[in-house]
């Protein structure tokens, strides 16, 4: 008997901590990048200042953002790592203070269980991890005993991959969610991400967004992150700061396949396209209110 999938377009309440939650399926989300940072890909050192982060968290969430991701540590290709100390001084005090508006979900992008904790204590609703739990995973124990939302993140990084993109990335995410079940995080609790750009050449990253809804037969929501990546500056020829259009344009195709939340540096453009997107899955189950 084939195994039944889920339907992406359905209703289905994301479990967060500190009480939040969101609704995933009819509508699509979007979750603001704010990198506090001096050198993220494309707008490395913008936010580094806490002021500059916190207004700029405040303009996304002007723009229709649903949810404001604050990482303090680079993942672009080839850059520097840096320690838990570093990237806690960078994030916890935006974290904190974004925390005074009860009406801000808050995530906090970093694969460190230490880091995760002391965020979510400070405030963060959502833990998003770019190793899937498997750098460190203690991590997953962090979400289960906070009730942290869990982004579980693929990643080709540091591993032999498997010659067929998509099984690869259900190879590792059912790898990923061996480990956070037996942490005791709760399935109302996790998003998937594909992990577009990390160890995916344009060929690879561009296979993964057509043949996204291979992903659903893992029962999880999905959370996109193809905002400005390199391979959308291979197809454009544009520059990182230049890619929000073609970033909406990924994130208009990933929704019709049955993403729900969506990582992006150009609200508006995103927010605008995603309406589109929305209301045609709408019109097609006769929905009045897309809800």
């Amino acid at each position: 008997m084939a195994r039944q999938v889920i339907d992406p377009f359905a209703s289905k309440v994301w479990k967060l901590a500190h009480g939040k939650e969101l609704k995933l399926g009819p509508k699509s989300l979007i979750m603001g990048v704010l990198n506090v940072t001096p050198d993220s890909f494309s707008d490395g050192g913008a936010f580094i200042q806490p002021d500059r982060a916190f207004h700029r968290a405040q303009e996304m969430r002007r723009q229709g953002a649903d949810i404001i991701d604050v990482g303090g540590e680079s993942t672009r290709p080839g850059a520097e790592p840096v320690d838990g100390k570093t990237e806690r001084e960078r994030v916890l005090p935006i974290v904190e203070r974004l925390s005074q508006n009860k009406d801000i979900i808050i995530s906090i992008d970093t694969y460190r269980a230490k880091t995760a904790q002391m965020a979510v204590e400070a405030g963060a609703h959502i833990v998003n991890d770019v190793w899937g739990c498997q750098r460190e995973p203690d991590i997953a124990k962090v979400a289960a005993e906070t009730g942290a939302g869990l982004a579980i993140m693929h990643t080709g990084r540091e591993r032999d991959l498997q010659s067929d993109v998509i099984d690869d990335q259900i190879t590792f995410l059912k790898a990923s969610l061996d480990i956070a079940a037996s942490a005791g995080v709760g399935s109302a609790q996790i998003i998937l991400d594909p992990g577009f750009g990390f160890a995916k050449d344009a060929t690879m990253n561009l296979e993964s967004l057509n043949r996204l809804k291979e992903l659903h037969i893992l029962d999880h929501h999905l959370l996109i992150g193809t905002s400005r990546k390199r391979f959308l500056g291979a197809i454009t020829g544009r520059e990182a700061q230049d890619r929000g259009v073609a970033t909406a344009a990924t994130s208009v195709v990933a929704r019709m396949k049955g993403a729900a939340i969506f990582r992006v540096h150009d609200i508006e453009e995103n927010k605008d396209a995603l309406a589109v997107a929305d209301a045609l899955i709408a019109s097609s189950f006769g929905w009045t209110d897309n809800e």
